[in-house]
């Protein structure tokens, strides 16, 4: 990655650590990603509010969730536009727009010009990244 973001909420690792499944810390601070299929929320249909599981930060509402058959919970766009931060990836070999939250500076994962409308975009996120809280 070439751009460096100073997230509002900073801690050290070992907080993050004691703070977050292993599974969690791997994807928000490591930018690890989970296997297709294989997190919460692929196939979760219920209304609601997806958050950054590190901060709680609102990231995603259940109005913009499709399937997009990638095997990640996908969105069309954030709940709002300074929600999340987008930042230029060159891992692995590919030059991808990485996306992280804005409030802590979690790996959430990644946005695609691929999506339906209104936006066209993918923001493709690792579900272990995120919790979710139903609309009551």
């Amino acid at each position: 990655m070439s751009e460096v973001v100073t997230p509002k909420i900073q801690k050290s690792d070992e907080e993050w650590r004691s703070q977050l499944s292993p599974e969690q810390y791997r994807i928000l601070r490591q930018a690890g990603t989970e296997r297709p299929f294989t997190g919460p929320f692929v196939n979760n249909k219920e209304k609601g509010i997806y958050s950054c599981a590190a901060c709680h930060e609102e990231l995603f509402i259940s109005d913009t969730k499709f399937d997009s058959g990638c095997g990640w919970p996908s969105y069309f766009e954030p709940v709002k536009p300074d929600a999340v931060t987008d930042l230029r990836d060159t891992t692995h070999g590919m030059v991808r727009t990485e996306v992280r939250c804005a409030n802590c500076g979690g790996h959430l994962g990644h946005v695609f010009p691929d999506g339906p409308p209104p936006t066209g975009l993918r923001y493709c996120i690792n579900g272990h990244s995120m919790t979710f809280e139903p609309l009551k």
